[in-house]
């Protein structure tokens, strides 16, 4: 794997964003991570795209090598870093990316920044209505009919929360890598050098909390998700959007995929990668290459 130097900027936000920056094309994409990850996990995906555009790959607030100087409660709090990021370089006309949690994020600067969004691609994205938390009963099994959504709830959930928050205490690479190999890395591990920096970068995470607060809580929607009526953003995205989920996702399943497409309508093409689970760029990183470069315009 290329690595690429990281880059810094001071925003209006009181954060020190990291960067990585790569390409010298006309046309310029943006890529935003997700959850227990950083730029550094797009790194096999910037050395395609580089060779024709000028690619940029965040670290966004708490995550990475930025800073966490603010606690973060939405999406919207993490998209208002990328969508000065944006601005402060001067960019337009531009392509932007979001994996997981960072699809939600960059559906929030796209209606902050409508004209200076060009194309949206969620790669395996969180839906349009949030990704839902439940209680979990004596033997640490979701309650369905149960959602958790407040910071104090999810700070103390047994399962998805406080053991993770444990073994970022503890630097533990084993429990992360274990975790990845179950759910994110379920068809294909990427090359044991390049796993060692994905997790340098994983526990290099300070916001867990927040992100499951944000995620629970988010719904850009005019419909109730259980948790909330909904902001009806979604309205206001004025960009095309390209949804690519994998078939294989056990994070976030394809029904999240195929909500956000009935949500968006005609405004969306979903891209269904039928071998793929959460992380497309270690399934199919030429597949994935190919399903964005043939949509940029």
């Amino acid at each position: 794997m290329k690595h690429y130097e990281v880059k810094f900027i001071e925003l209006k936000t009181g954060e020190k964003i990291a960067y990585r920056e790569a390409g010298d094309g006309d046309k310029t994409i943006l890529l935003v991570h997700g959850n227990m990850s950083s730029s550094v996990h797009f790194q096999p995906l910037i050395e395609l795209l580089e060779k024709d555009y000028k690619v940029y790959a965040l670290d966004m607030v708490g995550f990475g090598d930025s800073t966490y100087n603010r606690e973060i409660n939405s999406l919207h709090d993490f998209s208002l870093d990328v969508s000065e990021f944006i601005k402060e370089l001067g960019l337009t006309d531009l392509y932007i990316l979001g994996w997981s949690t960072g699809g939600g994020v960059v559906l929030e600067t796209a209606v902050d920044l409508p004209e200076r969004i060009k194309k949206i691609f969620l790669l395996s994205s969180v839906g349009v209505q949030g990704y839902p938390m439940f209680k979990k009963d004596e033997n640490y099994q979701p309650i369905l009919d149960q959602r958790i959504f407040t910071r104090e709830d999810i700070a103390v959930d047994p399962v998805q929360v406080v053991p993770a928050l444990v073994a970022y205490t503890n630097q533990d690479k084993s429990y992360f890598r274990n975790i990845w190999d179950l759910v994110i890395y379920n068809n294909a591990k990427p090359k044991d050098d390049d796993y060692e920096v994905y997790l340098e970068a994983i526990l290099k995470q300070k916001n867990l909390v927040d992100v499951d607060v944000a995620l629970a809580n988010f719904n850009m929607t005019s419909l109730n998700n259980g948790v909330n009526e909904g902001t009806g953003r979604l309205d206001d995205v004025k960009a095309p959007v390209v949804i690519i989920q994998g078939a294989r996702d056990l994070v976030v399943p394809p029904v999240f995929a195929q909500t956000s497409k009935e949500f968006f309508g005609d405004r969306a093409e979903l891209v269904m990668f039928e071998n793929a689970g959460h992380s497309i760029v270690t399934d199919d990183l030429k597949g994935l290459y190919e399903a964005i470069v043939t949509r940029i315009n």
